[in-house]
């Protein structure tokens, strides 16, 4: 049975990449924080470890470790990162150099594995974010490695059960209302939570190393085109259809962030998110990911938006 890490295995994405894992017969050590919630990981045959990737002294004492008692890992996913924080400087520090400490530690100790997958983000094609620049920084440290077997991918927009930002459009949605930033129409792209896990282990599965993937599920949409797909599934007839201009909401991101930083809780919106809802293309091209590896998206996004729904309102949460 091949052994596999997943870093940051409680958050949305790391608890699909774990369920994944186990449905294809894989021994799972999920990679957590003490004080990360397990709700999602109560599978008995998932196994933890807490890794210290601040102190790379201290990663490789444990990595060391674990091969003595249980061996070595012979897939990684390296999904641990963070897409909003108090200060703009951690995005750099846990999406970056936490990397380069986990990777160095690696080869430092002979404890590379058969595959490392990087989870990054569409935004690296977009570094004028703090957020895209510290993703595309850890891509580009992996690629100066030479000879280290990576594969890096690139989702779009994930959503799916469980997810907070989009459960928030939702129920925005249902409250009955449209809030548009900006007034030139944008061009989406998505990927269903599930269909993102199933490319991650086709890309672990097959032989191709050194190589990144953009992950989407082949379509393009307008923000009006999911609205009107999530009224009808929510059943809304009717939203108030409103746009804010782009002035305006840089304002409110900004006064956001202050108050984050009172408050001391990270706020969906900042200086950074902003950035993010200010760009208006996020289309990619994944030919090659359906090349190389063979990937399909079994869902479409009207499928994947009544599925998260359907569970949104099976827990409470609509």
């Amino acid at each position: 049975m091949k052994k596999i890490l997943i870093t940051g295995a409680s958050g949305f994405i790391g608890s699909f990449l774990v369920e994944e894992a186990l449905s294809n017969n894989y021994q799972v050590w999920a990679g957590i924080r003490s004080t990360s919630d397990r709700k999602y990981l109560c599978d008995k045959r998932i196994a933890f470890i807490d890794l210290n990737f601040s102190d790379k002294e201290k990663l490789k004492d444990q990595i060391r470790k674990q091969i003595v008692q249980y061996g070595q890992w012979d897939y990684i996913i390296h999904n641990a990162g963070v897409t909003k924080c108090l200060y703009l400087s951690d995005f750099e520090k846990i999406n970056y150099l936490f990397t380069r400490n986990f990777v160095e530690a690696l080869q430092e100790i002979g404890a590379v594995p058969e595959k490392f997958l990087l989870m990054s983000s569409l935004s690296a094609c977009y570094p004028e974010t703090d957020y895209g620049r510290s993703k595309l920084k850890a891509e580009q440290f992996l690629k100066t490695q030479t000879g280290f077997p990576f594969i890096i991918l690139r989702p779009t927009g994930v959503y799916g059960p469980r997810d907070k930002d989009y459960y928030l459009l939702l129920k925005t949605i249902k409250n009955g209302w449209d809030v548009v930033a900006g007034f030139k129409a944008q061009k989406l792209t998505f990927i269903y939570v599930k269909d993102l896990a199933k490319a991650a282990f086709l890309a672990l599965q097959n032989p191709v190393v050194r190589k990144t993937y953009s992950v989407a599920d082949g379509g393009v949409y307008s923000g009006k085109e999911y609205t009107q797909m999530a009224r009808e599934i929510l059943g809304k007839k009717r939203v108030i259809r409103i746009r804010i201009p782009l002035f305006i909401l840089k304002i409110v991101s900004i006064m956001a962030e202050a108050f984050s930083k009172l408050s001391r809780k990270p706020s969906t919106l900042n200086r950074d998110k902003y950035k993010i809802m200010k760009q208006r293309d996020w289309t990619c091209d994944v030919v090659s990911l359906e090349q190389d590896l063979g990937f399909r998206a079994s869902y479409k996004l009207a499928q994947g938006i009544r599925e998260s729904v359907n569970w949104y309102r099976v827990n409470g949460w609509l």
